[in-house]
């Protein structure tokens, strides 16, 4: 391709720049795909798990504000004066939410052994993840050193040819 005096004209040389230019092309690109959506998805149960004990956290301060209560209640009654009955209901009913608040806090410490686990998971995800972007990021500069020393390249070559060029008279 030349224009009419034989010589390479800037837009054959532009066009034949973008025709050389590879795209840049990371290998573990779907692994790194992969291992996002792997993070992702941890770090979605990590949320559902730390809204679980939050949850779990609330139902036991209820369950206390409950039972701190009716203690205050069953205490006002006994000073006031109270039948046999009712001191035994009140015991009872005293008894079952101190059982109910073991068995939360059971459900709680559950809860967050496995909101440690998952975000252990999550770091550990997260350390994978890094490491690959690294290497992207170390792929992608070298690639774009590559390319500008090729792009030097050719513009010497251009320059070169032009000089030749000029210097036979065409």
């Amino acid at each position: 391709k030349s224009d009419r005096d034989g010589t390479y004209s800037e837009i054959d040389h532009i066009k034949e720049w973008a025709r050389t230019m590879k795209k840049f092309r990371f290998s573990l690109e779907t692994v790194l795909d992969y291992k996002q959506q792997a993070l992702d998805s941890l770090r979605a149960e990590h949320a559902a798990i730390l809204a679980q004990v939050r949850a779990q956290e609330e139902v036991i301060a209820d369950l206390e504000e409950e039972h701190r209560q009716a203690d205050m209640d069953f205490t006002q009654r006994k000073l006031e004066g109270i039948n046999i009955v009712d001191a035994m209901s009140y015991e009872t009913y005293l008894r079952s939410l101190e059982q109910k608040l073991r068995e939360e806090n059971r459900k709680l410490e559950r809860l967050r052994r496995m909101e440690e686990q998952k975000r252990t998971q999550v770091v550990e995800a997260r350390k994978e993840t890094a490491t690959i972007e690294k290497l992207r990021e170390h792929k992608l500069d070298s690639y774009r050193k590559a390319e500008q020393k090729a792009e030097e390249q050719r513009i010497e070559e251009f320059v070169s040819t032009a000089r030749a060029m000029a210097a036979m008279g065409i």
